[in-house]
């Protein structure tokens, strides 16, 4: 599905040229649930955003499903972007004023879908994150585990390939956390291949594989050991009330 070799990605501020990657080097088979660390600096942002077609490296090369994507125009990986990937921030990135369907329909609405064919596949995203009862409510009047699974939702609607989760959970309480990375493991055994960037080793423990990074390097590349089960977790966690439900 994916492979890097050699990349490197170059910033030019005034005087002073930041390294942020450093030749790596990765490859992400079709199906994998892959978790991306690394201290502030270490390039990982950098390398989320190249795999993510959001920006180009300085050198090296990128392959996603046999295309070769570092050479290629803004037009044509907004293309590769809106055909194979979906996103999923920290921060939601929900329009307040829209229902949480409406926000689900909207990428599709810029696509030129139908609207009965954009609000069915819209309603079974939200119905496929728990949400078949909430889909008019506003982001306001949802928790933030669930305004994360609207987005969630939004990110399915577009039939991606590949999701690419930066921090999904760092906003979240660890009941709602644990939630979304049950979404995320039931979507990933569904076929998506999933890569997620924290800071958290406890859910980096929930993907099936750890990439490193530091200075701008791939240093560790390992599988999980003792692999962390959302569905299990939350069995053992004492319900929350949750405003609202």
């Amino acid at each position: 599905m994916i492979e890097v070799w050699h990349l490197g990605k170059e910033y030019v501020m005034g005087s002073t040229t930041v390294h942020a990657l450093r030749g790596a080097g990765l490859r992400i088979e079709s199906g994998e649930f892959v978790t991306i660390m690394g201290p502030s600096g270490s390039g990982k942002s950098t390398l989320m955003n190249i795999l993510g077609c959001l920006d180009r490296p300085s050198k090296g090369s990128y392959n996603l499903a046999g295309e070769e994507v570092s050479k290629m125009t803004d037009d044509q990986l907004a293309d590769i972007r809106n055909r194979r990937i979906g996103f999923i921030f920290q921060t939601f990135n929900l329009l307040p004023r829209l229902s949480a369907l409406q926000n689900v329909e909207l990428p599709l609405v810029y696509r030129g879908m139908p609207a009965s064919e954009r609000r069915r596949k819209s309603e079974e995203c939200l119905e496929r994150v728990g949400l078949s009862e909430r889909m008019r409510h506003r982001p306001n009047e949802l928790s933030g585990g669930q305004q994360q699974r609207v987005a969630i939702a939004r990110a399915l609607a577009g039939s991606p390939a590949i999701i690419l989760a930066d921090e999904p959970t760092g906003n979240l309480d660890s009941r709602s956390g644990e939630e979304v990375m049950a979404i995320f493991q039931e979507l990933n055994e569904s076929g998506i291949t999933i890569i997620l960037v924290t800071h958290d080793e406890w859910i980096a423990r929930h993907a099936k594989r750890v990439v490193r990074l530091r200075d701008g390097l791939i240093v560790s590349d390992e599988l999980v050991s003792g692999r962390v089960r959302a569905q299990d977790e939350l069995g053992r966690m004492p319900a929350l009330e949750v405003a609202g439900q």
